[in-house]
């Protein structure tokens, strides 16, 4: 399991997520100010050079590449700042994200969310 703290670029944080784990094909966990990827498979692992490499080209994609740095420790990836600039995002009407605590399933749909945590019962 990998944690991305993402504390610095908060305001695209569940973007960010969406992306990251599509593209090294993870189950995502989102927490207050970090999300973390399991891997799809109990044997299988994730490539942290290559989370680090998709965060640094989402990050040049929306233009942001050379204000931040991606820093690795151990099972943690920190995304910093480095002239201490954030990002501001226009702000949208909060959208609220259920995670299943089994499994990471995400949806913004709680209904949805209630129904699937409920599979894990039967």
């Amino acid at each position: 399991m990998i944690t991305i703290d993402c504390r610095d670029v908060e305001s695209i944080k569940n973007e960010l997520l969406v992306y990251v784990s599509d593209q090294v094909a993870a189950i995502p966990a989102l927490k207050l100010h970090e999300f973390m990827l399991s891997p799809i498979e109990d044997d299988d692992v994730i490539d942290k050079t290559e989370v680090i490499s998709v965060i640094k080209e989402f990050l040049n994609s929306i233009g942001e590449g050379r204000n931040f740095a991606v820093i690795s420790k151990e099972d943690v990836i920190l995304i910093k700042s480095i002239y201490g600039k954030t990002i501001k995002r226009k702000s949208k009407a909060p959208q609220r994200m259920f995670s299943c605590p089994h499994c990471g399933f995400l949806t913004q749909y709680e209904v949805e969310h209630n129904n699937h945590v409920k599979i894990h019962y039967l």
